[in-house]
């Protein structure tokens, strides 16, 4: 799907099921990758939080 000319689908589709983003038919980043590292991120700046 062309996000471009379809993103209102991208969306619906992305909140049903996993979806790959993709750039010259090579997986840029997932949703469930995206997800991964910003809980990976709010750990971080939790711990620093406490250390501070």
């Amino acid at each position: 799907m062309d996000a471009k000319n379809g993103f209102e689908m991208l969306i619906d589709t992305a909140r049903a099921e996993p979806v790959v983003i993709e750039k010259h038919g090579r997986a840029v980043l997932g949703v469930e990758e995206y997800e991964r590292l910003v809980r990976s991120a709010e750990k971080q700046t939790a711990l620093k939080g406490k250390r501070a």
